[in-house]
Order: structure tokens, then C-alpha cells, then sequence
């Protein structure tokens, strides 16, 4: 049950932004923050009104049920307005408690998506290509914009690493849960036995953070240069145009080789390691306030298997929410991710209720 006092503190808090609003006296910039607040309680307003008058429309209720003047007609009515009563109350309560679970201010980010090849040779590889064709499909379906930023391909066509950044509406929120190790179970063309092989590709989708979200100072920064391998960038390099940029405060790294200028992989390399410093940042505030509890879902943990792809038996299982699709076709071609998403979210957000007394 909602305590009473958190109810009313979004109707009064309504009512305040309602009064600067109208006040005039709001420069552009806080007029726009305010209304958009505004705005999300409008949402709830009825619901939270709703709410708070449930004690007494259910005790009018009762009252005409067990009054003895009142006709059978009567308390038949009022018998099914209260089964109604209820059911909206306790509907509006969801709905409330939604609303004031605390927001990811990452949710509406730009992400950054990498993925690896893991465990299983040439395979994993293969595997790593699939998985980042299926996320390309959905950002066609969706209209969202992808652009690799660095890729390094294997000798049997598939993928070693690949990191992307995807733009669009509310992207993070989207993909945040596709973080960890997905694993595949088919048997590969090179199997001559009909054997079924496993092996699996790691995925991290970090939010894009924005030069106000991290500032990077100079003194913090080991930029080392160095002449591109060749077979992860686009050509071989004869200049030392690579770069390899040392976060000294948290040790993460990030080398950048895939352009031929020294000043755009610098550009590129900083943008993943702003994303990286954001994203370890967010962890180790989540960890914190995680200390005695243990969520189902995780939005941070690399090494977690989180999802399997069965071919032979055309299966995706997400176990995390012990979720299995049979559609495993449909899945890889982009068609059904939002089911997943809107499953794992789901259950996310029940994760969170359940933690609200």
C-alpha cells in the first residue's frame, strides 16, 4: 500500500508547478524544464485524485450495503460499483508506483553498442556478425541511425569486434538489457559431422555521454600513437595515425585505428572512452545502492549469460526471465526484438514495485 503522503505530495506538487507556470516570471530555459514536469504529472493526476478518494467512496459504498433501508436494487448496484472500486484502486496504485520509481536519466541517451567474439574460434565470430546484422535490422525497422565507429573483422568473414553507435529516440532505454554473454548453439558450416557447437559473443551497450556528463581533463589522459595493424582498420597505415588513450584515474583503455587521420581516431577513441568513464561511473553508483539486494535483471555485468540461441531447435531464451520464443528466424531478422524488450522491461519494472512498501 502507497503511503498516503506521497500521493498527495505529487498533487500538491501539481498544483505549484501549475502556479510558476502561470506566473510569468519563468525565464525560457526554466519554463521548458518546468513544463516538462509539468507535463508527466499531468499524466497521473487523475489516477493520484482517484486514489486518495478510495477510503471514502468505499465507505459510502459499504454504508448503503448494510444500511437496512436500502433497497435490493440498490445494494445490488452498489455491490458492483465497489467490486470497480477496488479494481481501480488497485490499478491506480500500479500506475502510481510506476511513476514514482526512480528514473534512469540514462533512458533517453543515444547508446554506444560493443560486441565481441568469445569462446568458439572461427565460430564466435560468425556469431558476432549475426548478432550485429540483427541489431542493425531493428534500427532499419525503427528508422534509428547506426555508424560504426571501429571494426575488426576475422579471416572467415565474420566479426572479432565491432563498436557502433545507434541515434534515435530514447535508444539506451531500448537496448540496455542486451548486455552479457550471448551464447549460440548450431552446427557451423565447416562441421562435417552435423555437430552441434556452442559459442558465444559478449555485448556492452553503454549510454553516449555527452561532454557535460564527463569532463575529461588533459592531466588524466596517456595518449600514445602507434602505426595501424592493418587487418582491424580500413588500410594499412604508414604513419603512426593510431591512437590509444589512457584513462589514468579509472585504467580504462581505448585504441582507435580504423581512420587514417590521427585527429578522427583521436575524436572517435575519446567518445567511447567518455561512454566507458559514464557507464563505470553509473555501475559503481548502482552497486552502492544495491548492496543488499541482488536484481534480476542486470544492465551492467559482462560476463552474465543472459541469452541463448538454440538454430536446431529455432529457440531464443532469455534466461533471465526464463523467457523462450519459438521464432528464432523472425528473431534474428529484427522482427520480434521489441517483444523481448517490452518482456524484459516488464519484468524490470516489477523487480522495482516489489522493492516500494
Amino acid at each position: 500500500m502507497l503511503p498516503e503522503e506521497k500521493v498527495k505530495n505529487l498533487i500538491s506538487r501539481h498544483l505549484s508547478l501549475e502556479k510558476e507556470l502561470s506566473s510569468g516570471e519563468l525565464d525560457k530555459d526554466k519554463y521548458a524544464e518546468i513544463s516538462k514536469e509539468y507535463s508527466d504529472l499531468n499524466g497521473i493526476i487523475k489516477q493520484a485524485k482517484e486514489y486518495l478518494n478510495f477510503k471514502k467512496e468505499n465507505d459510502d459504498l459499504n454504508n448503503i450495503i448494510k444500511d437496512k433501508n436500502s433497497d435490493s436494487e440498490m445494494i445490488e448496484f452498489a455491490n458492483i460499483e465497489l467490486v470497480n472500486l477496488k479494481k481501480n484502486y488497485f490499478k491506480n496504485e500500479k500506475i502510481i508506483k510506476l511513476f514514482l520509481l526512480p528514473k534512469d536519466q540514462a533512458d533517453g541517451k543515444n547508446a554506444i553498442i560493443e560486441i565481441r567474439a568469445g569462446t568458439g574460434g572461427l565460430e564466435a565470430s560468425l556469431f558476432a556478425s549475426d548478432l550485429f546484422k540483427m541489431y542493425e535490422k531493428v534500427c532499419q525497422k525503427k528508422k534509428w541511425n547506426i555508424e560504426i565507429i571501429s571494426i575488426s573483422k576475422s579471416d572467415a568473414g565474420g566479426l572479432k569486434e565491432v563498436i557502433a553507435i545507434i541515434k534515435g529516440k530514447n535508444i539506451y532505454s531500448s537496448l540496455k538489457y542486451e548486455s552479457g554473454v550471448h551464447r549460440v548453439q548450431r552446427v557451423p558450416d565447416t562441421e562435417t559431422q552435423g555437430r552441434v557447437h556452442t559459442s558465444a559473443a559478449t555485448v556492452a551497450v553503454l549510454p553516449e555521454a555527452e561532454d557535460l556528463d564527463i569532463k575529461l581533463d588533459e592531466k588524466d589522459l596517456r595518449i600514445d600513437v602507434f602505426r595501424s595493424s592493418g587487418p582491424g582498420g580500413q588500410s594499412v597505415n604508414t604513419t603512426d595515425s593510431a591512437v590509444r588513450i589512457t584513462h589514468i584515474p579509472t585504467g580504462i583503455v581505448v585504441s582507435q585505428q580504423d581512420e587514417k587521420s590521427q585527429i578522427r581516431n583521436k575524436e572517435k577513441g575519446l567518445k567511447i572512452l567518455r561512454s566507458r568513464i559514464y557507464d563505470f561511473e553509473r555501475q559503481k553508483i548502482d552497486q552502492e545502492r544495491s548492496k543488499d539486494r541482488k536484481s534480476k535483471i542486470g544492465t551492467g555485468d559482462r560476463s552474465e549469460r543472459i541469452r541463448t540461441y538454440n538454430f536446431p531447435q529455432g529457440r531464443v531464451t532469455d534466461h533471465r526471465i526464463n523467457l523462450t520464443l519459438h521464432k528464432l528466424e523472425e528473431f534474428m531478422e529484427g522482427e520480434i526484438f521489441d517483444e523481448m524488450v517490452e518482456s524484459l522491461s516488464l519484468r524490470a519494472q516489477e523487480d522495482e514495485l516489489s522493492k516500494i512498501n
